[in-house]
């Protein structure tokens, strides 16, 4: 009733997964079916339900309203009325829940063999190709629903969130706006047109696509959220605000805007948020998400009041909780920088280079999460010929494609060993040819992507003349700042201190190893150096990026641009040194990460090393 579609789409799912053979529940997903312009969906459903429950008389006549809107529109659907597949839908519905895909996956084609214009088998069959990262299969899937089911909503909805996925931001606003065409009564229109818009980096027209999915459904919780992460994302820091607290007027045990607010860095809660927080938390049966947003938001305003050890115990309760539902594998990854180190070497990178593509546009920031990246983007995105985009994911998306263009189908960066069959300078086009979606008239970009550290031999191959720009932190702030920053999705490595320990290894030794097989490509910038000599490393980094000196960098802090990431607000400030050997406060807290880090540590200036190290 209150239209949150995916909401009562997963209730209902949850309801049938417990009891296959309730009809009240197969009813209901008719309804909800109807509603999103499934008509063969709906249609399964209410048969589903008529079939355990005969004496139902009343879903006659959904069915036959069912019927007369495919007569309406029978030169669109393309199908025909087919009663058979409820019960096998509902066998796939089960086999999803029990976590087996490809169970489904084997119905979902039966289904399309016997029916091929069985437009909702199609989507699912897409949403099955979506969960497996073939995001080309699941698109060309939905197409074709949505070319034999035009008014299907539903598959308009999945298709544009999966162009959103694929990077295709003009495609994905596309059919985001036929979706809002075809169910404008349903918030989550708007909220995928919206979504689309953001990463479009289309700010303010997401910003009234938001405001119009609230006007449909006044406490959607999504709506709110992407509202205010777009106006933190432009700035507009007290209108965000205002905003969160509205979400949390309006569903008072969502987490999320907590968190949201505590994500701000600059920001102080009220005292009665706290205690609503910490009551919140001492809610039974909480879901995992709630506990770890929860605890994230009071570990980082428990340290802005100084109580470390307070904000150390929510932290850990956080990382404990979101580490169960990471996949991360530190042994993987260790295997990884031992094949990049391998087939990068002198020998390979001497026999290769040379055949890239000139282009000097790109300048890429890598390095490792809360390391000062943001910072030396907002200093280089206030030079009037630099472009500031955001964290893009273009770099490793290139990179799939050549695993898929791999006839052995072999890895990155097992894959490059057969580069010669590929052009360098083609590689690095795609690239930049991807990236174009985000940029203007300006000669250089900005590509803040941390993770990207792993191409830097492949970015020297393919495009020479890119700058690489390595932001580096002390170990244990650097650490221990990913260890306390709750991401939305990826670094699965930073919820144990181990594990972000020995991944902050791994980094260093491809740096060292980048730095002697590609020597001055990539430049060293300490962010506890930009912070004690602002002046001498703004120079250092425009002379390396060969690029004017001007007075703006340094007065970067004035530069109106959107900025996503969770440094937003603080490189909306001038320089500060207060982050600088924050791990000091949490040192009794981090044995564990400093016994892996000892190797780094003990070559450090003794003022930056740890009491017990300098005990030793």
């Amino acid at each position: 009733m209150l239209k949150d579609l995916p909401a009562a789409e997963k209730f209902v799912l949850q309801a049938l997964a417990i009891y296959p053979s309730f009809p009240n529940a197969h009813e209901l997903q008719g309804d909800l079916l109807l509603l999103q312009g499934n008509l063969d969906g709906a249609t399964n459903s209410y048969t589903r339900a008529k079939q355990i429950s005969p004496e139902r008389h009343h879903i006659d006549k959904k069915l036959q309203k069912v019927v007369e809107i495919k007569q309406s529109q029978s030169n669109e659907i393309g199908s025909t009325m087919d009663f058979s597949f409820a019960a096998e839908l509902e066998q796939a519905a089960r086999f999803k829940e029990e976590k087996k895909p490809q169970r489904a996956e084997e119905i979902y084609r039966q289904i399309l063999r016997r029916n091929p214009n069985h437009s909702e088998a199609m989507r699912l069959l897409a949403g099955i190709a979506a969960g497996q990262n073939q995001y080309a299969d699941a698109e060309q899937l939905l197409k074709y629903a949505v070319e034999k089911s035009p008014n299907f909503a539903r598959a308009w909805l999945d298709l544009s969130k999966i162009q959103l996925d694929m990077g295709n931001y003009p495609s994905a606003i596309k059919s985001a706006e036929k979706l809002t065409s075809l169910a404008p009564d349903v918030a989550e229109s708007f909220v995928a047109l919206a979504n689309a818009q953001a990463q479009s980096n289309q700010h303010n027209a997401a910003i009234e696509s938001y405001h119009s999915a609230l006007k449909v459904s006044p406490d959607h919780r999504g709506a709110f959220s992407g509202l205010a992460h777009q106006l933190k994302t432009i700035g507009n820091q007290t209108e965000a605000l205002a905003v969160h607290r509205q979400n949390i007027a309006a569903n008072p045990t969502n987490s999320e805007p907590y968190w949201n607010m505590a994500n701000l860095k600059t920001f102080r809660f009220e005292q009665s948020e706290v205690d609503a927080m910490e009551a919140l938390l001492e809610t039974p049966d909480l879901e995992d998400l709630t506990i770890v947003q929860l605890s994230n938001a009071l570990g980082l305003e428990y340290e802005s009041q100084k109580d470390f050890d307070r904000a150390f115990s929510n932290f850990r309760r956080c990382n404990d909780t979101r580490r169960g539902s990471e996949n991360y594998d530190p042994v993987g990854h260790e295997v990884l920088i031992d094949q990049l180190i391998e087939v990068f070497n002198e020998d390979f990178i001497a026999e290769q280079q040379g055949r890239g593509d000139p282009d000097a546009s790109p300048i890429l920031i890598v390095g490792l999460p809360r390391s000062g990246s943001t910072l030396i983007e907002q200093i280089l995105a206030s030079h009037s010929i630099v472009e500031g985009t955001h964290e893009l994911s273009d770099l490793a998306q290139m990179v799939q494609t050549l695993k898929r263009r791999n006839a052995r189908g072999l890895h990155f960066p097992e894959n490059m060993r057969e580069a010669g069959q590929l052009s360098w300078a083609e590689i690095g086009q795609d690239y930049l040819q991807r990236a174009a979606k985000y940029r203007t008239d300006k000669p250089r970009f900005i590509d803040k992507n941390p993770n990207n550290f792993i191409y830097a031999g492949l970015l020297h191959l393919t495009l020479p003349n890119a700058k690489i720009i390595n932001a580096i932190r002390h170990p244990l702030d650097s650490c221990f700042g990913s260890y306390k920053q709750l991401f939305a999705s990826g670094q699965p490595f930073s919820y144990d201190l181990i594990e972000v320990g020995e991944y902050y290894l791994q980094y260093q030794r491809l740096i060292d190893h980048w730095h002697k097989v590609i020597p001055g490509k990539v430049l060293d910038v300490h962010y506890e150096n930009v912070v004690a000599d602002l002046d001498t490393q703004v120079h250092r980094l425009l002379d390396f990026c060969e690029l004017p000196f001007e007075e703006s960098c340094l007065r970067f802090h004035e530069t109106n641009r959107a900025v996503r990431t969770a440094s937003s607000e603080q490189v909306r400030q001038p320089i500060y040194s207060s982050s600088i050997n924050l791990w000091k406060h949490y040192e009794s807290h981090l044995d564990d990460l400093i016994e892996v880090l000892e190797p780094l540590l003990l070559d450090l200036p003794e003022s930056g090393q740890p009491k017990n190290l300098r005990q030793h």
